[in-house]
């Protein structure tokens, strides 16, 4: 009877054993088979979707940071498309539906890129105006015809109003901040400071400070423009941070490429007609960006405009100014003594 007893308890162990071990090897939750984690994917082709089912499920849902993609009901691929998604790196998620259960959620990444090369623009310059050489200009408006200008360093930094012509109408001095950018919304002037992480808005008609506010955000302010709807904010870095234009809190971003990848120190920044033009920091490039998905699609060299043996190499171009009504486009520089309204058109074809 002991020998009996002795053989069924290492039965029972063995038994116990092998279904120990084919639960130990059964998928605890499911995985993406694609995309692999940080794969580079052109904007415009199409991604693969799949996933390795751990069970049998009604259906998975498929997401880009958030923004539904498509779905399935079994582990077979789905194909999207990547057109209609901005540039940047990509949160994919599928979330995985079973009765009863809650919902399972799994994630990978992608990186979606430009393989789009910039048309080379080239320039003619129509007319010149004086500017204000006292002015380290960081942020340039055209608004009903005048300039609006915020200009930096600190102990100098200040917004003000002038004609055309370059004639200073109204200044007011901002004390014991670096000047950034600026935007009109409304009946405001919006600016940002360069590392203070705090924003002033002023009176449009009196240049008057309002108020200033600590941002909610840490990081450097460089350059604004709007859309009438919406904010953009650069940083210096290839990222435009996309802001509510009554709150100026942030409600999302686009991150800015060309063909050869990320397009950093992006910094004056204006809108016109659905495109975001830019100033490449310490550089005499603009670049033209599509505002619906941080593509590049054009860009221009002004190295030429200004050469540096006229004027001081180290004070870089900065400042577009766009008059809706007119269709003139204006640029300058910091502290540079012309302001310029040129004409952008396509390079002749070689």
């Amino acid at each position: 009877m002991r020998f009996q007893l002795s053989s069924l308890s290492i039965i029972t162990v063995l038994l116990l054993s092998q279904c120990t071990g084919e639960i130990s090897t059964k998928e605890e939750t499911s995985t993406f088979i694609s995309p692999e984690a940080g794969k580079a994917i052109n904007v415009g082709d199409t991604m693969s979707l799949q996933v390795r089912l751990n069970d049998k499920v009604d259906s998975v849902v498929y997401y880009a940071d958030g923004e539904r993609l498509s779905n399935s009901v079994d582990e077979k691929p789905v194909s999207v498309e990547t057109g209609k998604l901005a540039l940047g790196t990509k949160a994919i998620t599928a979330k995985i539906y079973r009765k009863g259960a809650e919902p399972e959620e799994i994630s990978t990444s992608i990186v979606l890129k430009s393989s789009l090369v910039p048309e080379k623009l080239q320039y003619t310059v129509v007319q010149q105006f004086k500017h204000d050489t006292e002015s380290y200009t960081q942020g340039l408006e055209f608004h009903n015809g005048f300039f609006y200008e915020s200009d930096g360093l600190v102990g100098e930094s200040s917004v003000r109003k002038t004609e055309i012509s370059g004639k200073v109408l109204q200044l007011t001095p901002v004390e014991n901040v670096f000047a950034e950018g600026i935007t009109i919304i409304g009946n405001k002037i919006l600016m940002l400071t360069y590392t203070e992480n705090v924003n002033m808005e002023f009176d449009l008609k009196s240049l008057k400070l309002i108020r200033e506010y600590p941002t909610p955000y840490s990081r450097q302010g460089w350059g604004l423009c709007n859309d009438g709807s919406k904010i953009y904010n650069s940083d210096g870095t290839n990222v435009l941070h996309i802001l509510n234009k009554d709150t100026y809190m942030e409600e999302g971003y686009i991150e800015v490429y060309d063909n050869n990848g990320p397009v950093g120190s992006l910094n004056e920044l204006e809108y016109i007609d659905g495109m975001i033009y830019a100033n490449i920091y310490e550089s005499d490039r603009i670049v033209i960006i599509n505002s619906a998905n941080g593509q590049v699609t054009a860009e221009v060299d002004l190295s030429n405009l200004y050469p540096d043996l006229s004027r001081d190499p180290d004070l870089v171009l900065n400042g577009i100014a766009w008059d809706a009504a007119g269709k003139r486009l204006f640029v300058t520089g910091k502290k540079w003594d012309k302001l310029f309204q040129i004409k952008l058109s396509p390079q002749p074809a070689l």
